[in-house]
């Protein structure tokens, strides 16, 4: 176990649990921290009881009765469904943390553990981007922005302020392991079925290509998600660099990047407005890869036949520079230096002589307090990407340095997060 000192006064002890896929646990007693390894997916079943095993163990060890117990939000995780019955069964207070949250936290945490003097700004923003986490809408997300309000160093307040693009996994969790499906769903908003074929015929027959587009068209068993994870991987098994079959958690991107070289600059991201939310336009992403790499659904607006390995890099950065265009818009609605085009009932931000790239600095959009400044922090584990992440560092956004970035420093954060906002 890890022992962090973030100098919290606070004599309460917490047992936080982590989530599924990187299981970790951390426990809260007399101002510090205590953290676990990574585990591995809990899903595996030696994996599993060995995780609880060690958590029980700990506990008895150090004599700690947790009084709060914390967990992901998700309803069937493991270790939700478990920290449930160990509240019951300790008379504790049983807390679930949004997947989301716990990750933005876990950065706040870690800038705290290498500055314990560091205050929370009145309002900073958060970026997560990752597979996937169940949402406060009960919808899938993983890739999001967040606006946190705080006063007197207490959390007040966080709203999400944008997201990506929801696209549709055909089959649920099938098209984190098959990532042509998640390419069929994407595809099918700019081509029709025939026009798709021949990106995916590599990947499955004639017959199950057509089994798995009437499956999307009837909506069966298909989910929609804002995740950066599968938005990615269907560029990456677009573009070559992946197979159809999943060998390791994060194959597909990490040979995006693996593959990627100098970015193109012609590729500027497309925010919407839906529901008071800004949207990162990711079918827009789709649209300039095909044609980039000889497809038809643009008509001729890009030329065909780039260096695909520009490509990838294009597309990642596509990523990271709307993340940073959602922050900038929602630090100054006011005095936003975007013209307004409407078309239907939503908004677009779409002025080409604007370059969210430009030497702007996010700090000392809010006056500082207390001596705080103002930050951007990113977490989850798409901010192990080196260009998403070094881009939006350069942006004056903070990353984790001592704690996971992924789901094995979720249980960290979800202490965090607790803690900030009691």
């Amino acid at each position: 176990m890890k022992t962090l000192n973030p100098s919290f006064k606070n004599n309460i002890a917490i047992l936080a649990l982590g989530a599924e896929s990187a299981g970790n646990f951390s426990v809260f007693r007399d101002g510090r921290i205590f953290s676990s390894d990574d585990f591995g997916d809990l899903l595996e079943e030696k994996n599993w009881i060995k995780y609880q095993a060690s958590v029980l163990k700990y506990l008895k060890n150090n004599k700690i009765k947790p009084q709060i117990i914390l967990t992901d939000l998700h309803p069937l995780y493991k270790t939700t469904l478990w920290g449930e019955k160990l509240a019951k069964k300790s008379s504790a207070r049983f807390v679930q943390v949004q997947h989301h949250h716990a990750h933005i936290f876990s950065a706040v945490g870690d800038k705290i553990l290498h500055n314990t003097s560091y205050l929370l700004p009145p309002a900073f923003y958060c970026i997560a981007m990752d597979g996937t986490g169940f949402g406060v809408d009960e919808k899938i997300w993983g890739g999001e922005a967040f606006k946190v309000e705080s006063r007197k160093n207490k959390v007040e307040s966080v709203k999400r302020i944008g997201h990506l693009e929801n696209q549709v996994m055909i089959s649920g969790d099938l098209a984190v392991r098959e990532p042509a499906r998640m390419l069929i769903g994407v595809l099918s908003k700019l081509l029709s079925n025939k026009e798709i074929y021949p990106f995916i015929k590599k990947y499955y027959t004639k017959n199950q290509f057509e089994l798995i587009y009437n499956q999307l068209g009837q909506n069966f068993n298909c989910l929609e998600t804002s995740s950066t994870g599968r938005v990615l991987d269907a560029v990456s098994i677009l573009l070559g660099f992946c197979g159809n079959e999943r060998k390791y958690k994060h194959e597909p991107i990490d040979l995006l990047e693996k593959n990627s070289t100098l970015p193109y600059s012609d590729l500027k991201p497309k925010i919407t407005i839906s529901e008071d939310k800004y949207i990162l336009d990711t079918t827009h992403l789709f649209n300039y890869v095909i044609s980039a790499i000889g497809g038809s659904a643009s008509g001729g607006k890009y030329p065909s036949s780039l260096d695909k390995h520009r490509i990838a890099a294009t597309a990642q950065l596509y990523i990271a520079n709307g993340f940073y265009k959602i922050i900038k818009l929602s630090c100054r609605p006011e005095r936003s230096p975007y013209s307004d085009e409407v078309e239907g009932s939503t908004k677009y931000y779409n002025q080409p002589n604007y370059n969210a790239d430009s030497s702007t600095s996010l700090r000392g959009v809010y006056p500082a307090r207390s001596g705080a400044q103002n930050d951007i922090f990113i977490a989850g584990g798409i901010a192990n990407n080196k260009i998403i992440s070094d881009y939006l560092i350069s942006k004056g956004a903070y990353a984790n340095t001592k704690i996971p970035r992924g789901d094995a420093g979720l249980s960290f954060g979800q202490i965090i997060c607790y803690l900030l906002g009691k």
